[in-house]
């Protein structure tokens, strides 16, 4: 038994609550009743943990604690259901077998998850607001922001998906091979955004959730095994570790953002960088046309090999945005290219294509827009603009390192 501080709790609590809810899903056959659960387990968590005894394997603690509140959960709604199929509840809850630290089944139920919440009878909207709420553990609100919807509508998307989960008897399981297919694409999406929330956090006080992060290279190398020889997962796996070798060199030690041009290259993992410049190389080499997330992988590539910022290669990068619009058109890759063409032919010519952009309506609500905007009217020297554009991006963000790299902007420019 280990002594942990509050903080250390805390941390463990971020690390482990997503797979504990996966594995309590599973188990209770409730989504509802499996996150109140969880939230019951990390109550008394909280009430021993801090200053006391924690167990040796946290999650599984937290998984047998939430199964036993579970069955408190039911046998207090006996009022409110039937008495025999309560108790039929309660009989299968108490069958379940406690999890175990040699249980490898807890490793495998977020895929699980995942691949319930990609059920191909829910629209792609759905599939992504379940996994929001889910997997990166989002709150209700957090994800109707996302949407752009109101928390209350939100509410009532996410409980009608999981009323038919839980009535069309939506299975808990990674589906056989032949009924892979018709998920992939689902699953390879929401497999990104778990990672995005963990690299780049939509709100709150960390830049990162590295627990997040991790958690879907592991999924993606369980995708990988499930489905050899797919460019896209190859691509996407390529992607993610790309992206996470820069971790270390992304904050200072107070939690500020460190922005490309200013990081220590040094700090980055260049085994990690190694394995997905390999892994990028055999996608792309692959028959047919490159898909979207190896194009991807290939534009993070030249940004972890450049020596510096100052030589890394933005015409190439540029080809490379140019065919992801060919293949993957959306609002957002037109205005990271439009940032990547300020880098080529200066930051009057991105303004241009940015303004073009938003005049179609293509990225109305999206909050980095203004921030993008504002960097390019900041380079341009229009400081009067660059405020107001700084100012409308401070207001758009909920997560706080934006919010003091834009006010240290704003400063600068005084």
């Amino acid at each position: 038994m280990l002594k942990m501080t509050p903080t250390e709790v805390e941390i463990i609590f971020r690390d482990e609550a997503g797979r504990a809810l996966a594995t309590l899903i599973r188990l209770v056959g409730d989504f509802d009743l499996a996150e109140d659960a969880l939230q019951d387990a990390v109550a008394v968590a909280l009430e021993r943990w801090p200053g006391g005894d924690l167990p040796s394997n946290p999650r599984a603690w937290l998984v047998n604690v939430g199964r036993n509140k579970a069955i408190d959960r039911v046998r207090r709604n006996i009022a409110f259901r039937g008495r025999q199929q309560q108790l039929t509840h309660e009989l299968l809850l108490n069958a379940l077998p406690s999890a175990d630290a040699t249980d490898t089944v807890l490793d495998d139920d977020m895929l699980r998850l995942i691949f319930t919440c990609c059920h191909p009878s829910f629209a792609e909207e759905v599939q992504v607001a379940l996994t929001l709420r889910t997997v990166c553990g989002l709150t209700t609100a957090q994800v109707a922001r996302a949407f752009l919807a109101s928390e209350e509508a939100m509410a009532q998307r996410l409980l009608r998906a999981k009323q038919k989960i839980r009535l069309a008897g939506i299975p808990y399981e990674v589906p056989e091979r032949e009924a892979l297919e018709p998920r992939l694409r689902g699953v390879l999406a929401v497999i990104y955004l778990v990672f995005t929330e963990g690299y780049a956090a939509t709100s709150g006080e960390d830049l990162m959730r590295p627990d997040l992060a991790r958690e879907a290279i592991r999924l993606a190398r369980l995708i990988d095994a499930l489905m050899p020889g797919r460019g896209e997962i190859k691509g996407l796996l390529a992607l993610m570790l790309l992206h996470d070798s820069r971790r270390a060199g992304r904050e200072t030690a107070g939690g500020d953002i460190v922005l490309l041009e200013e990081q220590d290259r040094s700090l980055w993992d260049f085994r990690q960088i190694a394995e997905g410049v390999r892994l990028v190389e055999e996608a792309l080499r692959m028959p047919g046309r490159p898909q979207s997330y190896a194009v991807q992988a290939a534009i993070a590539a030249l940004h972890a090999r450049a020596p510096n910022y100052k030589d890394t290669d933005w015409p190439q990068i540029a080809g490379l945005y140019e065919v992801l619009l060919r293949i993957s058109p959306s609002p957002v890759i037109e205005l990271n290219h439009a940032a990547v063409v300020s880098m080529v032919d200066g930051p009057a010519r991105a303004l241009a294509l940015i303004e073009a952009l938003e005049a179609r309506g293509g990225l109305k609500g999206y909050e980095l827009l203004p921030a993008v905007r504002a960097d390019l009217l900041r380079r341009l020297g229009r400081h009067d603009a660059a405020r107001e554009a700084y100012l409308a991006a401070t207001a758009a963000t909920q997560l706080e390192p934006l919010r003091r790299l834009y006010a240290r902007r704003i400063a600068e420019m005084r």
